[in-house]
């Protein structure tokens, strides 16, 4: 994975892009990754851990129906929270994570422990959207989803680009 998110460092600055991110099951380590690449403070712009999903609905202004109606784990509410991060800090880029890596929130058959929910978001429009559901520890489904997340940003910025030269 640091491989990868070397070349997404390089990537972001040869571009001129910045990034934010909006963290939930996470709990940071999305931003904690980016800040360790060669030349983050390039396109790192930061980040806000929203576990609580209080913070979700007064942060982010993700209403209280859509968390009551989709649960705090849901793509719904990740595009929310990315969206809502998009009125706090100015970026290209936005990336916002959900999901259930230990057992104690929205989970059911259909949505079990290790689905995490990402979405990002480039210039205000949707860049991907995915729903994965890892196995493992708490630990081994957060460093899954982030390596998840740099490979889906790298495979898109990479085709957007690619479209550019053309």
């Amino acid at each position: 994975m640091k491989a990868l998110l070397t070349i997404l460092g390089k990537l972001l600055v040869e571009k001129k892009l910045t990034i934010a991110f909006a963290e939930s099951a996470t709990g940071g380590r999305l931003a904690s990754e980016f800040s360790m690449i060669d030349n983050a403070g390039k396109f790192f712009k930061g980040g806000l851990v929203c576990y609580d999903a209080k913070l979700k609905e007064t942060l982010l202004e993700v209403p209280h129906q859509m968390i009551e109606a989709c649960t705090p784990e849901s793509m719904e509410v990740t595009s929310a929270i990315t969206a809502g991060l998009s009125r706090l800090i100015p970026a290209d880029l936005y990336a916002g994570i959900t999901g259930l890596p230990a057992p104690g929130g929205s989970e059911t058959e259909e949505k079990p422990v290790g689905t995490m929910f990402i979405h990002c978001k480039y210039l205000g429009k949707p860049l991907f959207s995915n729903r994965v559901v890892f196995k493992g520890s708490p630990e081994e489904v957060i460093t899954q989803t982030v390596a998840e997340f740099a490979r889906l940003l790298h495979m898109e910025l990479s085709r957007l680009f690619e479209k550019e030269c053309r």
